[in-house]
């Protein structure tokens, strides 16, 4: 693309759109404030957290996870989180002997426990795996989140808490979960508290590094 304006044009609408849709998103903040209480309530209760995702929405359910393993923000212990998107040899042995639809729910129905959570990301609400995942959960009392976006789909119903992002654009819609689940984040850390991280010297005994 060499017309610099166009790429103006592209940058500065892009950004309109976004601010617009944030805007729009204001009267469904309860719902996400919902979701909140009901992650942060699992983690207190020691339950795991799982995420699922396809695409794009992948990428946001392994960002949770790994946030969550890792640290966010604060400095504090790792707390339970398994990405269902995170082995490519799991997903592609159930896609190939039960089908794409049951790459979620199964490893779902194998790991999850009454009292953990399960929080999806879908910008359409109408993926197969998405709501095969949501039913699963749901049968064995494990409470849902759905990230979602457009009218929600048919995941809306299926979740104990659904976020629908008001857009029709898959962009602006994956944007502001990115948002959601950095204030999840935040929200986890400041009510699970933390900890000051060890100095290095008190982490790696004397001698020991790189054994």
């Amino acid at each position: 693309m060499r017309d610099v304006k166009e790429i103006e044009f592209i940058v500065r609408s892009s950004a309109r759109e976004l601010g617009e849709t944030l805007r729009l998103a204001e009267e469904t903040f309860p719902a996400l404030e919902r979701a909140v209480f009901l992650f942060v309530q699992c983690l207190h209760q020691k339950g795991t957290i799982f995420t699922a995702g396809n695409g794009g929405s992948a990428a946001d359910a392994l960002h949770l996870a790994e946030e969550l393993l890792g640290r966010y923000r604060l400095p504090r212990d790792p707390l339970p989180a398994v990405s269902l998107c995170a082995d490519p040899t799991a997903l592609t042995c159930i896609a190939n002997d039960f089908g794409f639809s049951e790459i979620f729910s199964r490893p779902l129905s194998a790991l999850a426990r009454p009292g953990d959570l399960f929080l999806c990301f879908s910008t359409s609400g109408s993926s197969a795996n998405i709501l095969s995942a949501l039913r699963l959960a749901r049968s064995r009392s494990v409470r849902s989140i759905a990230f979602l976006g457009k009218d929600g789909g048919q995941a809306a119903p299926e979740a104990d808490v659904a976020w629908i992002v008001p857009s029709q654009s898959t962009a602006r819609i994956q944007e502001l979960h990115t948002w959601g689940l950095h204030v999840i984040l935040e929200c986890v850390e400041k009510a699970l508290g933390n900890r000051e991280e060890p100095r290095r010297s008190e982490a790696i005994p004397e001698g020991r590094e790189g054994a």
